[in-house]
């Protein structure tokens, strides 16, 4: 019997000839992450147990959830993880934007590599190919000692994704449609492999945002099947060698979900649960106060021209504040050479430096009692950007500029 995408992986990562779900393998790291929240843990977990890390050029250290820190505290957390890079010899240290994008711009999230991320959202790299999972301080820091670490393989789910999506409904709207469907504990520590028409037409932002909210279902990992999208991406920002793993032709997968999108609507997730998942049109006509564009899920180039599409040449509703983000440097400066951010800011947005600090409430867009935000960020958790008292409903960036034009919850088809 064939095996799926997953298993093979980390089979070759085990040094094994093959692995079955459920079994316990030490698996061999490709490239370990940290940003600047888990960080700081992940440094003291490290000086417990080693003093030198496996190999400098396979860890990547990022600031991006307070970038430029906007306290004491996190500015000292900062100045830990700049020293601790050079004390290492970690030379690949950014803080120009979101890890989940900057590490594929920077050519480390590549094709059957197996990538451990202290962040719950990396999975977003399975869009390359990649086994990536979310793991926590201390086990990072064990990754990072050894250049391994002990994994339970998780059975796989394929989900065929078949049809033709509609005007303006995009991959944030399919993979919302999918955690209303499957639940935001559906999937637990199960691997997800996506399939179909519409994946394979899918952009590689696309993918990225369809394997980002992996997690929101409880998913251990999502994963799209490598193709020439895929290595024309890759092409030219590889940092090392990487092979091209595919399921077999007869694999065995413990649950294979079909769905037939080309009736999708326009999706939001509504407070509080991310899969609290409606179309549009159920909900739209509820006032916002706040528009945000940005994060891991929907910063890139283009969501932002998605938007700007929409605002060209006319103003955001003066009761609405609408926050723009690029997830990186790299899509900020590729916005501004395509005239994006002029739109944008003509119609309205303000404007903020390339980070997460408006998706988690840090210290940009922080909402208040009372006030409602649509978001095309992936978690709507009470709290998550201010107020407990406040409201935060998931969108696709057609559907969050389309809302700010009007000052309320707007079906993107119809503007």
């Amino acid at each position: 019997m064939g095996k799926c995408l997953a298993e093979k992986l980390l089979a070759k990562k085990a040094g094994k000839e093959r692995v079955e779900p459920g079994e316990i393998v030490e698996a061999r790291v490709d490239v370990v992450m940290m940003n600047d929240i888990t960080g700081p843990l992940a440094i003291e977990s490290f000086r417990e147990i080693a003093d030198r890390v496996w190999d400098p050029k396979r860890v990547v250290m990022i600031l991006d959830h307070q970038m430029p820190p906007n306290s004491i505290e996190i500015a000292r957390d900062h100045v830990m993880m700049r020293n601790f890079a050079k004390e290492q010899g970690i030379e690949n240290f950014f803080a120009e934007g979101v890890c989940h994008q900057v590490l594929p711009e920077k050519g480390f999230a590549l094709p059957g590599f197996l990538i451990l991320g202290a962040d719950s959202h990396t999975c977003t790299y399975g869009a390359f190919g990649s086994f990536a999972t979310g793991i926590g301080s201390t086990d990072l820091a064990a990754a990072m000692a050894f250049g391994k670490l002990w994994l339970r393989v998780p059975e796989s789910v394929k989900i065929v994704l078949e049809g033709r999506l509609g005007r303006r409904v995009y991959p944030k709207d399919v993979i919302l449609y999918l955690v209303g469907e499957i639940g935001a504990d559906g999937a637990t520590y199960q691997a997800l492999e996506f399939h179909g028409e519409i994946v394979k037409k899918m952009s590689i932002g696309g993918r990225m945002t369809l394997c980002n909210m992996g997690v929101e279902m409880g998913a251990k990992t999502a994963i799209v099947p490598p193709d020439t999208l895929t290595r024309k991406y890759v092409e030219g920002r590889a940092r090392f060698p990487f092979e091209e793993i595919r399921s077999d032709p007869d694999a065995e997968y413990a649950e294979e979900r079909i769905y037939s999108l080309s009736k999708l609507e326009p999706q939001v997730a509504c407070p509080h649960r991310v899969d609290n998942v409606k179309p549009v049109r159920e909900v739209e006509g509820k006032e916002i106060d706040q528009a945000f564009l940005g994060s891991c899920t929907n910063g890139r180039t283009e969501d932002l021209l998605e938007a700007a599409k929409i605002l060209k040449g006319r103003k955001i509703h003066p009761r609405v504040r609408m926050l723009v983000v690029p997830a990186s440097r790299e899509t900020y400066l590729e916005a501004l050479k395509l005239g994006i951010i002029e739109r944008l800011v003509k119609a309205g947005a303000i404007l903020g430096p390339p980070g997460c600090g408006a998706c988690m409430g840090s210290y940009i867009g922080v909402l208040g009692p009372g006030e409602v935000c649509v978001s095309s960020s992936n978690r709507n958790f009470l709290g998550r950007m201010g107020s407990p008292e406040a409201e935060i409903y998931l969108a696709s960036p057609a559907t969050v500029a389309a809302s700010a034009l009007k000052g309320r919850l707007t079906d993107p088809r119809d503007v």
